[in-house]
Formats: structure tokens, sequence, C-alpha cells
């Protein structure tokens, strides 16, 4: 069993709704588009350089195809 299941099984409705309240009361309902946008935008980058850490055999072989 993976580690996300076992995190998943212990977060009930409850709890995932108090998290999201606390949430809107730290940050507010206006603040939360841009957190977002922001975690966004960062994983985007972090997928592309991801992608171009690729071995070089890798690289070659998806410019031939």
């Amino acid at each position: 069993m993976n580690a996300l299941a076992i995190f998943l099984g212990m977060i009930g409705p409850w709890q995932i709704g108090l998290i999201i309240v606390v949430v809107l009361l730290l940050f507010g309902g206006k603040k939360i588009p841009e957190l977002m946008k922001g975690l966004g935008s960062g994983i985007k980058e972090f997928k592309n350089a991801a992608k171009d850490d690729q071995p070089a055999e890798k690289k070659e072989e998806e410019k031939k195809e």
C-alpha cells in the first residue's frame, strides 16, 4: 500500500473542511487564487526542468520521432 493511500485514509471529510476553513481565514478569499496561480506555475516550471534533465540519449530519440 502506498503512502498516499495511507495518508488519505487518515483524513476524513471533516478534516478537509476544517483545513479549507483555516486556509480561508488565514489568507482570505482574494488571496487564494493568487496562491493557486503561483503553485500552478511552480509545478509547470518543475515539470519543464525535469523534462529538460533527461539523458542525452532520450532527447535524441525524441527528436528522431
